[in-house]
Order: C-alpha cells, then sequence, then structure tokens
C-alpha cells in the first residue's frame, strides 16, 4: 500500500459515491442573506498513483441544480447563468496537491459555461475505513471561493440601494466520499 501525503489512501482508483457525497453551494442574495443549494447529480474519480500522488477529475450536471424554487432553478440554468442547454457539464481535473498544515490544496483547472480557470480547493481529509464489504471508503470535505464572473456568469441586477441582487463570490462546500474500485 502506498500512501499519499500521508492521508491514508492505497494505490488505485477510488470512485466517488454520489449517494453519500454532497456538493454544495451559497451566494449572498439581496446583499443581506444567502441562496444555498446543491447539484444533485455529479461524478468523479481519485487516482493514486505509486507515487503515491492522488489526481482527480469530476464532473457536474448543471441540469442538476436544486435551491428548492423551481422558478429560480429554471432561471439558473438558463443562457442568465449556466447557459446548460449549451455547457450541460461543469468539469474539475486537478493539476497537483500540496500539503496545508493539517489540509491540502487541491490546484486544477475548473470549466464552467465554457470557461476553464485555475482553482484550488482547500481539502481536509477526513480518514479511510475499511468499508462495509463494497470496499475500502475515504472521506475528504473541501471548499472553494469562486467569482461567478470569472466564467461568463456576468448578469447584473443593481439593487437601487447599491449593490446587486445575487452576489460575485460563490462558495463551493464539497462533502465526498469515494469508494476504491476493485
Amino acid at each position: 500500500m502506498t500512501t499519499a501525503l500521508s492521508t491514508g489512501l492505497s494505490t488505485g482508483t477510488w470512485a466517488i459515491d454520489p449517494v453519500h457525497s454532497t456538493i454544495g453551494f451559497s451566494v449572498r442574495h439581496l446583499m443581506v442573506s444567502k441562496v444555498r443549494g446543491t447539484f444533485d447529480t455529479f461524478s468523479g474519480t481519485i487516482t493514486v498513483g505509486d507515487d503515491g500522488v492522488p489526481s482527480v477529475t469530476a464532473e457536474i450536471d448543471v441540469n442538476s441544480i436544486n435551491t428548492r424554487n423551481e422558478q429560480r432553478d429554471t432561471h439558473l440554468k438558463s443562457a442568465d447563468y449556466f447557459d446548460a442547454a449549451n455547457h450541460p457539464l461543469a468539469k474539475f481535473t486537478s493539476t497537483g496537491v500540496r500539503p496545508n498544515g493539517d489540509t491540502y490544496l487541491l490546484d486544477g483547472e475548473f470549466t464552467l459555461k465554457g470557461v476553464t480557470k485555475p482553482v484550488t480547493l482547500e481539502v481536509d481529509f477526513v480518514g479511510v475505513n475499511p468499508g462495509m464489504g463494497q470496499g475500502e471508503v475515504a472521506g475528504a470535505e473541501a471548499s472553494v471561493v469562486l467569482n461567478r464572473k470569472d466564467f461568463g456568469i456576468d448578469l447584473d441586477m443593481p439593487l437601487e440601494t447599491g449593490g446587486t441582487v445575487v452576489g460575485d463570490k460563490v462558495t463551493i462546500n464539497l462533502e465526498i466520499e469515494a469508494v476504491k474500485q476493485a
């Protein structure tokens, strides 16, 4: 077993388990509160090479956005925001990982609405468990703050009192459980 940056991940491929994982986000609304939501359809793998360094690839179906408001979700899928008809997937491919005290920094390329930008996620590796007969299970939590305008989501709806209806900064929070593949 090769360990990856002291995480305990064994060499091989780990599949993200969408049943036990969550991709959530929050964004400022009317300058005073936050709208929260999830993406309910996603997939990904973590591949740990002989050198012990993990690489991550993931895809998110932006049509699976869920803010618990159908009208808002429909608007978010439109060309004003995600343009899901032309760009149905958001994608992440890691380019490196670095220790950062008790956490890790996962560098990568994130593509949303046809725009690819470098991003760095802060990852808290929770650990590895033998699982329940389906193979080893690993857990991690990660977050990143993105500027929506960097990805061409630049609709501004100014408020009469200043500011905008939707904030520029979007916080993405991931709670990931991955299962070791045979």
